[in-house]
């Protein structure tokens, strides 16, 4: 500490120094906040104030600094000094903007303005500048697993940008399912008619690009490591075992079409009833000609059957097959119609649907069928008889009657299942028997394991984790193709639902992604979404009990154990979102920029006035990537909150230790909210499981609240959008309402 210098520094612009006394605020930085150097400036966001705090660090040695003015998500770059620790007080958007004007407001808003100063500056004096990752990258290559259109595709978008990739297929040729496509779906205009697959072009230049090499007829036997330093050992045909390097992976596994023989109810397993898949050999077998059934008949009617066994009971299906939509089929089953029609315009061919569903330009292709003859009719089907001439029972829901339509092929569009390899849920209950000793359940898992397509060498198993429809997660609303697995990437179908135009954009997102990846992890740089953050998580280990809860809680397996059990921290899997501090019960687990002295020195510097002044304290934990954005857009609205708040940003509601809870009750605070992202299978915590461990922790502090005698409304956790600024403002109002109702906190007086 006695080469640390601290620094506060105030802007008055902005309108701040016209409601906030400014030289006040000084004098709390100063006294209060033991700041060795504290300075105002009228506009310090501009170039001389800037130059002004840059002149200190270089001439009077300030290393630590906290700035008083707008929020911490404004102004980042002109306030970026990398240097030097550095925390921020948020003035403008947390109190000016949130306050309303008038002499009835100015005390209480003047009060905020100091507690943020005080909390700004005993912040900033228990954080550290991060020295950095102590082990750098080894490795920029791109390792894509697949080679479909969406593996091809980010290889080749990886090769062109300049890295290196390796890819690896388990068939003996690049394709994958385009390759047993007779065309594709139109992506390019007019979008009338369907276009070559490019599958074996796109192939080609994979082949022919040197940055790219190719494992055929291989697949992965072990995957270990992290971003930058992972290793793969992928097993040929030939039994031999190739060792590759790798920054970043891209899984491309893509899907297999659902079982055609899980549909009796719809023909399935029947002669001429026939997948989207099947009727694709059979137009390949024609090229061009008469297409024919596997008996040899010319095809002169056929039935396409929309949804069979997708979207539960609300499509062709009876509910207990897939529940989603696949995206893709019926553009599909509309080109294939046109495969019959462009042959011979005579053909009979009918699509029975409920809704028709062309993303995208695939109006004008519909439209395009629609002239070529094509049939659609908006029906439910109820039945199919396949053999040598097919009935399909259905209702017509235009005319409201029964219909029998004939027909010497019925081609159902089943949906896609993806081949994101084994269910963790599965896994890891069978794994907690086997490693309890159990001989069958140890069997059970390496079976299961035989079927994994990464084969990781992770303690929370050897896939990637799924959404309860089986495909491999990603954060579907702020980070796309990223996964629980740090520097692992989903791409195409395997992922979500696609059409091919949408898997090959798909994957050259995530060559991107992939990119990113590479080049944090050679900086020693955080992953998403803290990609500047050179901080990674340490732990004393000397007070640590072994009770594995942070390797546990981690969402990204970025947490093993050594041999004593202790925790070992994998800085470039580690996303920085803290679960594993706000998880540790003896508080041994922190950041050199984020801890629990950080956090919880903020709360202890807050005034919290006696029950007599009437004025409560609510404390705010907000989630810093949805919570606390809309807290600032609720200033940026003019939106008025209580004054009696002290919102402190947190990384994830993972990260709230419940130290911090009862410190901020025995401190005589009146309430606490905790603001956080939706969890859930629809989640938006960019932690993925943050919001759930916060709501799963608080859900055991009854216990504590009762033991300090008081209420449980003490305490309150809220799901907040980043779009809810209206929200936030209306949940502190009737918060604080509600607890001027309660009565002050009994614990006033004894913090």
């Amino acid at each position: 500490m006695a080469d640390n210098k601290f620094a506060a520094y105030i802007c008055s612009g902005c309108g701040i120094g016209d409601v906030l006394d400014v030289k006040a605020l000084e004098k709390v930085a100063q006294k209060e906040g033991k700041m060795a150097v504290v300075k105002n400036h009228a506009f310090l966001c501009n170039s001389e104030g800037v130059q002004m705090i840059r002149d200190d660090i270089a001439n009077d040695g300030v290393t630590h600094i906290c700035i008083a003015a707008c929020s911490r998500r404004a102004k980042a770059e002109a306030f970026s000094f990398p240097e030097v620790a550095l925390s921020r007080a948020n003035l403008r958007e947390g109190v000016m903007w949130v306050v309303a004007q008038g002499s009835d407001h100015d005390e209480v808003r003047q009060e905020m303005a100091e507690d943020y100063v005080r909390m700004g500056c005993a912040e900033v004096k228990k954080m550290k500048v991060p020295a950095g990752s102590p082990t750098k990258a080894e490795s920029k290559r791109i390792l894509v697993v697949g080679g479909g259109m969406s593996g091809m595709t980010a290889a080749v978008a990886a090769a062109e940008t300049g890295y290196d990739v390796v890819l690896v297929e388990k068939t003996g040729a690049l394709g994958g399912y385009a390759a047993k496509m007779m065309k594709r779906v139109p992506f390019v205009g007019s979008y009338a008619e369907a276009q070559p697959t490019g599958a074996a072009e796109l192939a080609a230049k994979v082949m022919a690009n040197s940055r790219i090499t190719v494992h055929l007829n291989s697949t992965l036997a072990e995957t270990a490591g992290s971003p930058g330093r992972f290793t793969a050992k992928i097993a040929q045909e030939s039994g031999a075992v190739v060792e590759e390097a790798a920054g970043a992976i891209i899984q491309a596994t893509g899907f297999t079409p659902y079982d055609l023989n899980k549909l009796p109810e719809l023909g399935g397993g029947q002669a001429n009833v026939v997948d989207q898949t099947g009727l694709e050999a059979f137009a390949r077998a024609a090229n061009g000609g008469a297409i024919k059934r596997a008996d040899g008949k010319e095809v002169k009617s056929v039935v396409f059957v929309q949804c069979a066994g997708q979207r539960g009971a609300g499509g062709n299906g009876s509910g207990k097959h897939l529940e989603y939509c696949s995206g893709h089929c019926c553009g599909t089953s509309i080109k294939q119609a046109m495969y019959f029609k462009d042959q011979n315009p005579d053909i009979d061919t009918v699509v029975m649907y409920q809704d028709l569903r062309v993303p995208g330009m695939g109006e004008d292709f519909y439209r395009s069928a629609q002239q070529k003859g094509v049939i659609f009719t908006k029906s439910k089907v109820n039945g199919v008889t396949g053999g040598n001439s097919c009935k399909v029972s259905a209702r017509d829901l235009i005319l409201d009657e029964d219909v029998t339509v004939d027909a010497d092929l019925v081609v159902l569009a089943t949906g896609q299942v993806p081949n994101a390899g084994v269910n963790l849920d599965e896994w890891t209950a069978i794994n907690t028997v086997a490693e309890g000793g159990d001989e069958a359940a140890k069997q059970q898992r390496s079976e299961l394991e035989s079927t994994s397509v990464l084969k990781l060498k992770y303690r929370q198993g050897p896939d990637m984790p799924q959404f309860k429809y089986g495909f491999a997660d990603s954060h579907f609303i702020c980070f796309p193709y990223e996964t629980r697995r740090t520097g692992i990437y989903a791409a195409g179908p395997v992922r979500r639902p696609m059409d091919m135009y949408q898997a090959q954009e798909d994957a050259t997102g995530a060559a991107l992604k992939a990119i990113q990846a590479v080049e944090n992890a050679s900086a020693g740089r955080a992953a998403h979404p803290r990609a500047w953050d050179l901080s990674f998580p340490q732990a004393r280990l000397e007070g640590c009990t072994q009770c594995k809860r942070c390797t546990v809680e981690c969402p990204f397996g970025a947490i093993d154990e050594d041999e004593r059990r202790f925790p070992v921290f994998n800085e470039s899997r580690c996303r920085r979102c803290g679960t594993c501090m706000g998880a540790c019960p003896v508080r041994v687990i922190s950041f050199e920029n984020y801890s629990v002295d950080t956090v919880g020195s903020q709360v202890k510097a807050v005034n919290v006035p006696d029950e007599f002044e009437e004025k409560p304290r609510v404390l705010i934990l907000a989630c810093e990537n949805d919570a606390y954005p809309a807290l600032d857009m609720a200033g940026v609205q003019r939106l008025t909150y209580s004054a009696f708040v002290r919102a402190i940003p947190v990384r994830c509601l993972g990260s709230v230790n419940t130290i911090w809870i009862t410190d901020a009750l025995n401190s005589g605070y009146d309430g606490i909210i905790l603001m956080g992202c939706k969890k859930g299978d629809d989640y938006q915590c960019h932690f993925v499981k943050g919001s759930e461990m916060a709501h799963y922790r608080m859900s055991k502090i009854g216990d504590t609240l009762k033991q300090m005698s008081l209420e449980p409304e003490r305490v309150v956790t809220h799901e907040v959008a980043i779009t809810d600024h209206a929200v936030v403002a209306k949940i502190i109002n009737e918060y604080v309402a509600q607890l001027e109702a309660l009565g002050p906190s009994p614990m006033k007086g004894f913090g």
